[in-house]
């Protein structure tokens, strides 16, 4: 739908894990496709972790945004409002000068898991999980500081304030940051009922709050870019910029899940299952977290280090058919749980419900006899029952009556995994397209904050919605002994 010569234009700046980007919409949420840009962000394996050069991820998405306003231009387009939405928990720290003096570390680094296992013997870790929604995990900036002021104590002495990455590119653009309190309820470091940095957890992480950014609790607008960035994009030198926020929060906002009654589903390079309401946040049950879009509204749920990168995985390393039709009708063909494998997807470590420090994958029952597309098959089964064991851990937070809504491109591209994930949670499944689900829920916040009308009320269409089958049974079974194994596992036993 095109956009009236009046209609509010919002840019939806949306910085995933492995790409960043810039999408336009109007005053309904719509999105307008003759405004977009597209970028990677390359991380580097380093001892074991990941990371990346902070100078090099800026360039990727300043030169991001030089492909959107040469679009705006193009097109003449004018923009009111910048949004911003970044992948929560990265860190980097940066000198009194503002200069990245540590690299920057994602969600997946999990180098600090020596740390980690150091903190929890010091620590009521239910407690702490209480008070700031996060287990003690390498993911989080909380275990990251420690570890770096333990592993790199010179780079560490440099570092004046500690920063997400999203911090770091508004300190670069206007001179001036800010946490909003959406990107500071994911560091494990924020009371979130208070709403400020949590005097415990900084201890844990040896941090004064001095070396921290002040916390916005509104949807905080920056505006007035310094140069050379006013110069270099004029079409965003004015307009208000919001965030950043969260991508996993603006995600449920993007699906229409801003209720109890609907539950959130995504399955894109990870996968993540929440719900969020408005009001006060409620502790969240172990094995998930709890975090925040905003002031007003917390979101609460499990997140998976595995989804469609799985799937990505077997793909490449395997030498499955690159046809997707074909590859489809293969996994269709297999008989559910009918593989004889069991399978632990922790290819890029794990997160909810357990936070194992350092987990690993773990293909069990397999033979001579075995395919690679039993193997495939057996990982998206594996994937779901991770999301059956966070929905049997929400549940009694839900109401009776209520939807499970799914989206992600792993997703709408395989209805064989969209029935699977039926079957395994004995639910019926709303799948939704909305392709960019979390640049289109910062855009519609923004739209909020600018008081244009409620675009947030009016959820996406449903595509279909896929019924749990006769395989349920099957799954249930499956499911006992895929946690039979993870717990054997995870407590330290041998693998078989």
């Amino acid at each position: 739908m095109a956009a009236t010569p009046d209609d509010p234009a919002v840019l939806a700046l949306d910085i995933g894990t492995s790409s960043a980007r810039a999408l336009l919409y109007d005053g309904r949420g719509v999105r307008q496709p003759d405004v977009q840009a597209a970028a990677p962000l390359a991380w580097e394996a380093v001892d074991g972790g990941f990371e990346a050069p902070a100078e090099e991820l800026a360039r990727a998405v300043d030169d991001l945004l030089d492909q959107a306003v040469a679009r705006l231009r193009t097109t003449g387009r004018a923009v009111d409002a910048v949004a911003v939405a970044t992948f929560w928990h990265s860190l980097l720290g940066v000198d009194a000068d503002g200069r990245a003096v540590t690299p920057v570390l994602p969600w997946m680094d999990g180098r600090s898991a020596a740390v980690v296992r150091r903190l929890r013997a010091q620590v009521d870790e239910r407690a702490l999980h209480a008070r700031t929604g996060a287990r003690l995990h390498p993911s989080y900036p909380l275990a990251k500081i420690r570890w770096l002021t333990e592993s790199r104590p010179q780079e560490a002495a440099r570092v004046r304030r500690w920063l997400a990455f999203p911090e770091y590119l508004l300190l670069r653009w206007f001179g001036r940051t800010h946490a909003h309190v959406s990107m500071a309820s994911g560091t494990g470091l924020l009371d979130q009922r208070t709403r400020q940095w949590d005097p415990e957890a900084l201890a844990l992480a040896g941090v004064h709050p001095d070396a921290l950014p002040g916390l916005a609790d509104t949807p905080a607008a920056a505006g007035g870019l310094r140069e050379p960035y006013a110069a270099r994009w004029p079409a965003l030198a004015r307009c208000p910029w919001f965030g950043p926020f969260g991508d996993g929060g603006t995600g449920n906002v993007g699906v229409g899940c801003l209720e109890r009654g609907r539950v959130a589903v995504m399955v894109g390079t990870s996968g993540a299952m929440r719900v969020a309401w408005r009001g006060e946040p409620v502790t969240p049950p172990w094995g998930l977290w709890t975090y925040r879009i905003d002031g007003s509204r917390p979101v609460m749920g499990g997140a998976l280090s595995n989804g469609g990168n799985l799937f990505t995985w077997a793909r490449q390393v395997l030498a499955l058919d690159p046809d997707d039709v074909r590859l489809q009708a293969a996994l269709t063909a297999v008989p559910p749980d009918g593989h004889g494998l069991t399978v632990l997807p922790f290819w890029a470590g794990e997160r909810s419900p357990d936070y194992p420090e350092e987990a690993r994958g773990l293909l069990v029952g397999f033979g001579l006899e075995t395919t690679p597309v039993q193997v495939l098959r057996a990982l998206m089964e594996a994937v779901a029952y991770r999301f059956g064991i966070l929905y049997r851990l929400l549940q009694p937070h839900l109401p009776p009556l209520h939807r499970i809504v799914a989206t992600g491109q792993a997703l709408l591209r395989s209805a064989v995994w969209t029935q699977i994930l039926a079957d395994v949670l004995g639910q019926a499944v709303d799948l939704v397209d909305v392709q960019e689900a979390s640049a289109r829920g910062a855009a519609l916040l923004v739209l909020e904050a600018l008081g244009e009308g409620d675009p947030i009320a009016r959820p996406p269409a449903v595509v279909r919605t896929i019924k749990p089958g006769p395989a349920t049974a099957v799954y249930r079974e499956a499911l006992a002994r895929h946690e039979r194994l993870s717990t054997h596992v995870l407590a330290g036993g041998p693998a078989a």
